[in-house]
């Protein structure tokens, strides 16, 4: 990813906590150089100092067979915003997007043991909604074994993180007033999103 010195994430675990606040990401793999992507719920933990991310693919999704032995990037980005010249001090200026954006690369495996996939999907659901954790331990174990059959875990460990976070760092500091007022005074919640984002990075 194309990033900056000035827009880039400095700080791993700020990058690490944006990957948890918009979990919902996207894995892309290459077959025969064409790029395929599937949209999927991550878990991101930290185990031995490396970052994992856990998540599951539908067994008949064939990207499930095609993430072994191979460089994979899961990309996580959420809140975003047109970003008007109106903002800017001087006429001769042209529209711009404002995002962020973390790309993680790095190893899957599989989680083949049963065992393995039963507490990766607890998690996932104590993590998404603790309050369904405790129906799903009271389904009946044949109807959980046939829903994990369905189903391809893995997790990847992560050897490459690149994050960014395009804010305006660039414009005058009057500018940046601008651009956060009218983010701030938007009926459109990312735009809000963006807005926070840039008074905690001012």
């Amino acid at each position: 990813m194309y990033i900056p010195s000035f827009n880039k994430f400095d700080n791993e675990q700020e990058a690490i906590s944006f990957m948890q606040r918009y979990s919902f990401a996207t894995i892309v793999t290459s077959v025969d150089d064409v790029p395929v992507a599937t949209h999927l719920p991550f878990l991101v933990t930290q185990r031995d100092g490396k970052i994992i991310l856990s998540s599951h693919f539908a067994k008949a999704n064939p990207q499930a067979s095609q993430i072994l032995n191979k460089s994979v990037l899961v990309i996580f980005t959420e809140p975003h915003a047109y970003i008007s010249p109106a903002n800017y001090e001087k006429e001769t200026n042209v529209p711009t997007w404002n995002y962020l954006a973390v790309h993680a690369y790095g190893k899957a495996t599989l989680l083949d043991e049963q065992q393995k996939t039963a507490d990766l999907l607890a998690h996932t659901i104590n993590t998404y909604e603790a309050g369904y954790l405790q129906q799903w331990n009271g389904l009946p174990d044949d109807y959980k074994q046939k829903m994990m059959k369905g189903i391809v875990a893995f997790e990847i460990t992560v050897d490459d993180l690149q994050a960014k976070k395009k804010l305006s760092q660039n414009r005058s500091a009057q500018e940046r007033e601008n651009i956060i007022k009218t983010l701030s005074n938007s009926a459109d919640q990312s735009e809000n999103e963006i807005a926070k984002y840039m008074k905690t990075n001012q």
